[in-house]
């Protein structure tokens, strides 16, 4: 378990560090990138409760569904939280793949909270499992 709990301590650190950048992406009101980092700070964090699960998708739509399946229909996190998820994945592809998809401070900068607090309740269950 001592390498699992390393790599759980290593995505939880990407989650952490790619959170901090999208507040400093928000600071330079970089909407667009921003939603990316939000996004990921999100996947870094559920990557690391699922591999406690024995879990590892092989790809983001995978980890949505496990996330959705095991946590937000049990009722184990939030429904709010998987909504938030489902958002930003939804937000991530437009920002990468939409060319002229566009976001504003307005649809940013609440979510920004959100995600600490999605992370925090991961964080938690996770501790909760080691």
């Amino acid at each position: 378990m001592n390498s699992g709990k390393n790599y759980i301590e290593y995505r939880l650190a990407r989650s952490a560090e790619v959170f901090q950048d999208a507040k400093l992406l928000a600071e330079n009101k970089r909407w667009r990138s921003c939603v990316n980092r939000l996004y990921y700070s999100c996947f870094h964090s559920v990557n690391a409760l699922l591999y406690l699960d024995g879990l590892n998708p092989k790809s983001h739509n995978g980890q949505k569904t496990k996330f959705l399946q095991l946590y937000i229909k049990t009722h184990r996190i939030d429904i709010n939280f998987g909504q938030l998820y489902s958002r930003l994945i939804d937000w991530r592809q437009e920002s990468d793949y939409v060319v002229y998809a566009d976001f504003t401070e307005t649809d940013v900068v609440p979510l920004i909270e959100k995600v600490e607090l999605f992370n925090l309740e991961v964080a938690k269950i996770i501790n909760l499992k080691l």
